[in-house]
């Protein structure tokens, strides 16, 4: 009898596009909720190229500060890049959040990033750059290193706001260890 061994490590993929996007994925408001915007950006490796096979996935609290489905509000969106790198999500700007210390956190997006060549997704957050003072007092923001903190902050463009996540290098998004 010829016994098998177990294969090498390997990283994760290619399953992107095998079941993971969705017909609602980017979509955590329909076109015509009141506020809706998308929010849109490229992914890039350590070289700075995009990132065509990567995929993006959002969870928030909506308007009313609260998580969960109700009303034509998901709270979650998955988006695969474009063969560009790009992705978009249409969203609404969430309200402040509680933190589990009771101070409060600034309106945000907790974002998870799937690539290869990453064995386990990086997580991140999305603040607006628009939000300066709940931002200052965000108690997450507060432990990142301020020239580090921009790498957070979506910026507000004509049909919504920009947000870039860079895996490496010189503008290398705050990735938070969970």
């Amino acid at each position: 009898m010829t016994r098998l061994g177990t294969t090498p490590s390997q990283t994760v993929g290619p399953f992107f596009s095998i079941g993971l996007p969705w017909p609602d994925g980017p979509f955590v408001v329909g076109a015509d909720a009141p506020g809706a915007f998308t929010i849109s950006g490229t992914v890039f490796d350590g070289e700075g190229a995009p990132i065509p096979d990567a995929v993006v996935e959002t969870w928030q609290a909506g308007a009313d500060g609260r998580f969960g489905e109700r009303d034509g509000f998901r709270g979650f969106a998955r988006a695969a890049t474009a063969e560009d790198g790009t992705f978009a999500i249409r969203t609404i700007k969430p309200a402040p959040v509680p933190s589990p210390d009771g101070a409060t956190q600034a309106p945000h997006l907790a974002v998870s990033l799937f690539a290869r060549g990453l064995l386990h997704r990086t997580v991140t957050r999305i603040y607006f750059a628009d939000e300066e003072a709940a931002n200052a007092a965000d108690p997450t923001l507060a432990r990142v290193p301020a020239a580090r903190r921009g790498t957070l902050l979506a910026h507000p463009v004509p049909d919504g706001y920009r947000f870039d996540l860079h895996l490496q290098g010189p503008d290398e998004t705050v990735f938070f260890d969970v």
